[in-house]
């Protein structure tokens, strides 16, 4: 009968806690967690308010209707360009089912600024062996930037379902020495021969 000490309702040294001690400790609980919830859920909206007023990256438009026409993205514009500060800047153009240029020639450990758009549907960028990946939305500049360390040709496919011949759209960098891609004519820079 040692088990009876723990039953008697006015023992509060035999384990049983009082009913009100219960309920104040739980309302303490339930308290701290709706706090917590609160807090969490003011992060979460301001958050959100804060990034649709002031955009984590640069928000570009371009008409997707008259890229060819005029604008950064016309077809004399396309490819590499050097820019003064020493970095380089690749613009293409992603359309079912290819990039446009289809390969591009970019020099060894000089930053590449990737500047791409769509014509027509949500296509991705990859460039592969990197972690270089962004989405190409028609209507929108995308910009991404890369250093490459070693020389070599890397694929860029598309890693965003685009349309039924999705599978075969990619193209190519290829990563010269720097003495290479300075000898090279700008027209040349976009043309690498047979894939």
């Amino acid at each position: 009968m040692a088990n009876e000490a723990y039953l008697r309702p006015d023992d509060h040294l035999g384990g049983l806690v009082p009913e009100a001690s219960i309920t104040q400790t739980e309302r303490r609980w339930f308290y701290v967690m709706a706090a917590m919830l609160g807090i969490m859920l003011a992060v979460v909206v301001l958050t959100g308010m804060t990034q649709m007023l002031h955009p984590t990256s640069n928000v570009e438009t371009v008409d997707a209707k008259t890229l060819h026409l005029k604008g950064e993205f016309v077809e004399n514009n396309l490819g590499v360009a050097n820019n003064p500060d020493g970095s380089v800047s690749v613009r293409m153009i992603a359309q079912q089912y290819m990039f446009v240029p289809q390969c591009v020639k970019v020099p060894i450990d000089t930053p590449v600024h990737f500047r791409l758009t769509s014509a027509d549907v949500t296509h991705g960028f990859f460039v592969g062996e990197t972690n270089t990946n962004a989405m190409v939305v028609p209507g929108f500049v995308s910009q991404v930037t890369a250093t490459f360390h070693r020389p070599g040709a890397l694929k860029m496919p598309c890693d965003e379902y685009c349309g039924f011949g999705h599978h075969g759209m990619a193209a190519r960098v290829e990563v010269v020495p720097k003495a290479e891609y300075a000898s090279l004519p700008s027209d040349d820079r976009g043309i690498c021969g047979p894939q």
